[in-house]
């Protein structure tokens, strides 16, 4: 079971991610908040500071990721593809 499905590049995403520090993902609907946190760590070699969870209206689920200041979440956007 593949946890992160792919990143979100909305507006508010991009926002998010230059003044807070985090990124939002699509993640797999059975995946907890320490599984996220897990992946994205293990993936990305990053220390994660927060995740929240949100289960949206067409039945997707979306992981908000904080990182610590050590790991820019620009950084790890860019090597996305996202910028």
């Amino acid at each position: 079971m593949s946890v992160i499905i792919h990143p979100v590049s909305t507006e508010k995403a991009l926002r998010m991610m230059e003044a807070d520090n985090k990124l939002v993902f699509i993640v797999d609907r059975k995946a907890n908040k320490r599984d996220i946190r897990n992946a994205i760590e293990k993936q990305f070699k990053v220390k994660v500071v927060a995740v929240n969870t949100v289960n949206s209206i067409d039945g997707s689920k979306r992981a908000i990721v904080q990182f610590a200041k050590e790991s820019p979440a620009i950084d790890i956007a860019t090597n996305l593809g996202l910028m």
